[in-house]
Formats: C-alpha cells, structure tokens, sequence
C-alpha cells in the first residue's frame, strides 16, 4: 500500500502539473503557511470545477453514451466520482462513509450535477480542514493506515483520472474539454 501511495501521489504532481497547464490557481500555494496542504487543495478545487464544467457542457442526451459497452457510461463516471468523493474524504474526515450510491442511482443530468455538488461539498470539509501539520496524521483507509493528505491526494489523482475518460467521451461527440477552451483574450489596459 505505501508503495502505490507513493506512485498515487507522484501521478497526483503530475496530474496537477498537466490540469494547471491551462490556467494558474489563484493563489500561490509557496506562500502559505500551509504550502502541502494548500497546493493538495489548490489542485482539488481546480480538479472539482473542470469536471463540474465537464458535466454542464455535455449535453442530457449524451449522459448514457458509452464508447464500448466494457466501460461506464458518460453519467456513470460522474456518478462514480461523486461516490469517491465519499469514499476518500470520509476517511480523513474520519466518519462513516454516507455511500449515497450516487452511480446506481442517479440518471439524468440535474440528478448527477446536484449529486456531484453535495459530494464535493462534503470533500470540502476535508481539504478545508486539512494543515501541513495534521498531514500526516495516520487514519484507516482499505485496511491501512494511511495519511491524510496521502488519501486527499489519491482523490485527487483518481478525480483527474476520470477527467482523463470524460475528455475522451466529450471529444467523440465533438464537444471541447473545458481544460482544452481557449483562454479569453487579456483585457487591453486602460490608458493613463
């Protein structure tokens, strides 16, 4: 297990590098107090908004297509990313998973979208209330013991590896991923 947490977060840093490509946070993560935690939320938030994004832009009727029958269905990621938010934070979080079973049970785009909604809204507790110190602080996760923001970053990873299915998805139905949109164009300054 600690050998995979190791490559997880490894692919979460490079996973962040490629989502934060397109656009900077906000702010620095360096400068915080909390530069680990800060820049795993950081991630997280920019992570959270592209596939809320990813969700809006594709159209209700496109929510059931599947490539291949052997893989979920565009709706069925979605759900499926709501139920992970669940699974990962209620072990930093340090609760009983809700499980609502969101992919089971969840079909139509408003469904999804409000579900994707309250499962990162549920996550955010965790990421909220991580700090560099309480880090590493050990809690159960799949029968190990692991750190809390090895597993905040394992959500991360595992979010931007669906965003990597949904990217597919969207572009055989030939909508743009909003990672791929071009940037506005910069606001020409105002003269003196």
């Amino acid at each position: 297990m600690r050998k995979m947490l190791s490559v997880v977060l490894l692919c979460v840093v490079a996973s962040a590098t490629a989502v934060w490509g397109q656009e900077k946070p906000s702010a620095a993560p360096s400068t915080s107090a909390n530069p680990l935690s800060s820049f795993n939320k950081d991630t997280y938030s920019r992570i959270k908004a592209i596939i809320l994004q990813s969700a809006e832009k594709m159209p209700e009727e496109n929510f059931s297509f599947k490539p291949t029958e052997a893989v979920r269905s565009y709706g069925q990621i979605l759900g499926h990313i709501a139920d992970a938010q669940y699974v990962f934070c209620s072990s930093v979080l340090e609760e009983k998973n809700p499980s609502p079973k969101v992919e089971q049970t969840k079909k139509t785009k408003p469904e999804l979208i409000a579900a994707l909604k309250e499962a990162f809204a549920y996550c955010d507790k965790a990421y909220d209330g991580m700090t560099d110190a309480s880090a590493p602080q050990p809690v159960k996760f799949f029968g190990g013991d692991d750190p809390k923001l090895g597993i905040l970053s394992m959500n991360n990873a595992h979010t931007a590896e669906h965003y990597g299915n949904l990217i597919t998805y969207m572009r055989l139905k030939n909508i743009v991923p909003p990672t791929s949109e071009p940037k506005p164009a910069p606001k020409p300054e105002a003269k003196k």
